[in-house]
């Protein structure tokens, strides 16, 4: 018999598209009771205005997002712009509220204080446990530190939806030392909800449909640190990396294609060993069979990742190839995989696998 442990929670930004694909899993988590929904701009609208698919809460309307609506709930969500959850969240702890907080953005991800104020121009906020449990640290072989680490923890800072794809990919061969994390090559095919729900001339269907489009080119965009950190923790001594993301006319899904050069006198033939240990038993990242390629639309609206590995001997390098669901494995599943081993429930519980298709 499985026991359930209600617990309520408030979304934070419930009108944008991290936020609602929050609350659409939510909706679907035994132990989940909603709370408040709120919003800054679509504050006092209807949720169905902005998520016209949640109809079980169509009629529920947006409040204000401040420190008291969030404040007197088991959970707190925040699905915030870059640079706002710091001083709600600095707030919440002031008035001593003692609230899971999960932080979907970018405020508490980064270790590196000097990182954070290059790439985002502020001070940094602090530095919460990290919301990828797959994660590997360096002299594992599967993953178990980071799951310790979210067990129990009352702040989570969830991961970069590309930095998610690109960990995933590459991180087995970094731990195991099978390529030389200094020469990483990352490209990655991006559907538009991964830009925000604003409304901006190159978002257009008129100006997207039809056409791929890099951004973020020459080493400026703000997942690059984060990626480094991680395959840091992951073992690396050095991490060099040119990412360049390019967006495609897809609504949701990210394929990351990751190149590194085959370690010295690694065998070419044991690199796939690397991969298949590390994931083997893994609920959501999946190592497809040999000839076999990750296809985005296969993870759309689930928390899988689907991975794949081979080796370009004549150009001496591993190619590494991640699938996930921006929304769903590089956001918001990720949020509720990570709060579930936050309070001590199943990890899979309101998480699903099972795709949707064509």
């Amino acid at each position: 018999m499985v026991m359930h442990m209600s617990f309520s929670v408030v979304i934070a930004g419930a009108s944008g598209y991290a936020g609602g694909e929050t609350l659409r899993l939510l909706l679907g988590h035994p132990d989940a009771e909603i709370g408040a929904l709120t919003a800054h701009a679509n504050a006092g609208t209807r949720l169905g205005a902005h998520q016209p698919h949640l109809r079980s809460l169509a009629d529920r309307v947006l409040t204000p997002t401040s420190v008291d609506e969030l404040a007197g709930h088991d959970v707190v969500v925040l699905a915030l712009p870059h640079g706002a959850s710091g001083e709600i969240a600095a707030a919440l702890a002031d008035r001593g509220d003692g609230a899971l907080v999960v932080d979907l953005g970018a405020d508490h991800r980064l270790t590196d204080p000097a990182a954070w104020r290059a790439f985002y121009g502020t001070e940094h906020a602090g530095t919460w446990p990290y919301g990828m449990p797959e994660l590997l640290h360096a002299g594992e072989a599967t993953p178990a530190a980071q799951r310790a680490a979210l067990a129990g923890a009352r702040r989570i800072a969830v991961p970069g939806c590309n930095v998610t794809a690109v960990t995933l990919a590459l991180q087995p061969g970094v731990a195991a030392g099978v390529v030389d994390a200094g020469d990483v090559v990352a490209v990655l095919a991006n559907g538009y909800s991964g830009a925000g729900r604003s409304l901006k001339t190159h978002l257009l269907a008129s100006e997207a449909l039809g056409s791929a489009q890099p951004y973020a080119v020459g080493g400026t965009h703000r997942h690059i640190p984060e990626i480094q950190q991680n395959l840091g923790v992951a073992g690396a001594a050095t991490v060099r990396l040119s990412f360049t993301p390019v967006l495609v006319p897809m609504s949701r899904g990210i394929l990351a294609t990751v190149t590194a050069p085959l370690a010295p006198g690694v065998d070419a033939a044991s690199v796939r060993d690397a991969w298949r240990t590390a994931y083997a038993g893994e609920p959501f990242v999946e190592l497809l069979p040999e000839g076999d390629w990750p296809a985005s639309g296969a993870t759309t609206g689930v928390n899988s990742a689907l991975v794949q590995v081979a080796v370009d001997e004549a150009a001496g390098r591993v190619v590494a190839v991640c699938a996930i669901d921006n929304l769903v494995k590089g956001t918001a599943g990720a949020a509720v995989q990570s709060l579930n081993l936050a309070l001590g429930l199943p990890e899979r519980t309101g998480l699903s696998t099972e795709g949707v298709a064509p």
